[in-house]
């Protein structure tokens, strides 16, 4: 075995797979799962530790990989993390816990993200997670949201012993891990439900359809139904628009709308009432990881897909691997470009979308080298549809009808620190309703904060005799 070389994890062809929404990436087997970890050095002083969000003890589960003991390897991730399966698939590893480890500097990383799937797996098919609580503490925890980071933060408090009920407005938990991330990169009854199912183990309570500051205000949870504490974890589902001639045309979509009706309303099963139209060519305007999950779910529509970046195929935000798999199943870069307008016809729909080449100039505030416009460039591309994946903001009707909640400049809740403590006591909040839009894996990392901080809040006021 080369110690510097991983084990290579298979995958569905691009051929095959860009016809359905079966998952890509298939996982390793036992035996491929027992070669990586014997990669792993098992360092003293581990860097890979360090790059969790939530602090997976990394060493710990792939030893016992390593020793064939996978119920022990199971327990050990499910201590830091409640939603291991879907991490293991959705976490940019590559900028955390892998890019972080010592076989960096000679050769591949180990492959953590692809472990701690395998394992999650394991324990998930066999059934044979030991549920771990503390004696019931006898408080209510509300949480409001039930994406990645209210369900760390549920799943938390319930090992510590709070009795904890979890309010979604959606009709099916999960968030954006539901109605977001097609089922080609995660399944849904196959991961998503099986963690949840996790969660309900441990005592978790979920009432859907229940919309925090119409249906029932953070006020009257806590005076009305006699919760202590109650998490904020509402996301950040308001798409954003450019704001260029043309958006209000029929077949504009957001990178929201479509992955909605795609993954939640499962728009791409015959047997489902609810089609998305997005004809035979479509431009996806964005390059993070959903203008990727939008341009493959258009292609397995059967479209024509084009990427619109006004960065270069360098400056992608997305994960290599999805960039990756996007362009083995022919979606078209068009980089270093950006729409001025979306042209429409007499009808009203999209007809073809403006564009201006650019060039990268100095670095903006962020680092990153700022785009700017090449005069006299602008060209054409003809389109059915154009879906703008752009970013997201906060949704306001929990944050305009929560008296007390101090905002700050960009919408999103004023939390104090990691704890999540925001200005009305008792009340805490994390993930994107604080940070914006950002990655699974640290709203998940805010939920296990957060679900800390309630827990010393909970016990100093309550506890503490």
């Amino acid at each position: 075995m080369d110690r510097f070389k991983k084990i290579d994890v298979k995958v569905l062809s691009p051929e095959v797979r860009k016809c359905n929404f079966e998952e890509v990436c298939l996982g390793y087997s036992e035996e491929e799962a027992v070669l990586e970890a014997n990669r792993c050095l098992l360092c003293k002083k581990p860097a890979c530790v360090q790059g969790c969000p939530v602090s997976i003890d990394i060493p710990g589960f792939i030893a016992k990989i390593k020793e064939g003991d996978l119920d022990k390897a199971g327990e050990i991730v499910f201590d830091s993390s409640t939603l291991p399966a879907i991490c293991g698939r959705v976490c940019p590893q590559e900028s955390q816990c892998e890019g972080k480890c010592v076989l960096n500097k000679k050769g591949d990383p180990v492959s953590i993200g692809k472990l701690e799937r395998f394992i999650a797996d394991y324990t998930n098919i066999n059934n044979s997670l030991k549920i771990r609580k503390n004696p019931s503490k006898g408080l209510k925890v509300a949480v409001v949201g039930s994406g990645p980071s209210g369900l760390s933060c549920a799943g938390e408090l319930a090992k510590a012993g709070y009795d904890v009920t979890i309010f979604e407005a959606l009709h099916k938990p999960g968030g954006v891990l539901e109605y977001g991330i097609p089922e080609f990169r995660l399944p849904k009854d196959k991961v998503v439900k099986k963690e949840i199912q996790n969660l309900k183990n441990l005592g978790v309570k979920i009432e859907t359809d229940v919309i925090i500051g119409r249906t029932i205000t953070v006020d009257s949870l806590m005076k009305d139904e006699d919760f202590k504490a109650v998490y904020l974890a509402s996301g950040a589902g308001l798409p954003k628009f450019m704001g260029i001639p043309g958006e209000n045309l029929n077949g504009v979509f957001s990178a929201n709308e479509v992955l909605t009706r795609a993954n939640l309303m499962k728009a791409f099963r015959d047997d489902y009432d609810t089609p998305v139209f997005v004809g035979k060519k479509v431009i996806v305007v964005g390059g993070g990881n959903v203008a990727m999950d939008a341009a493959r779910t258009a292609l397995r529509f059967g479209a024509e897909v084009h990427v619109v970046y006004r960065r270069g195929l360098e400056e992608l935000p997305a994960r290599v691997e999805e960039v990756h798999h996007a362009q083995e199943e022919g979606v078209i870069f068009n980089v270093l470009c950006n729409p001025l307008e979306i042209i429409g016809s007499e009808d009203g729909w999209v007809k073809a979308v403006k564009c201006i080449r650019m060039e990268l100039g100095e670095p903006d505030s962020s680092g990153r080298r700022r785009p700017q416009e090449i005069e006299d460039s602008e060209f054409i591309i003809e389109a059915d549809s154009v879906i703008m994946s752009l970013g997201t903001s906060p949704n306001p009707i929990i944050n305009k009808n929560t008296k007390g909640l101090q905002l700050n400049k960009w919408e999103c809740i004023d939390a104090e620190d990691v704890s999540g403590k925001t200005s009305i006591e008792g009340v805490f909040a994390g993930g994107d309703a604080v940070t914006g839009a950002a990655t699974v894996i640290l709203a998940m990392g805010a939920g296990k904060n957060s679900a800390a901080a309630i827990d010393k809040y909970l016990t100093d006021k309550y506890l503490t005799k």
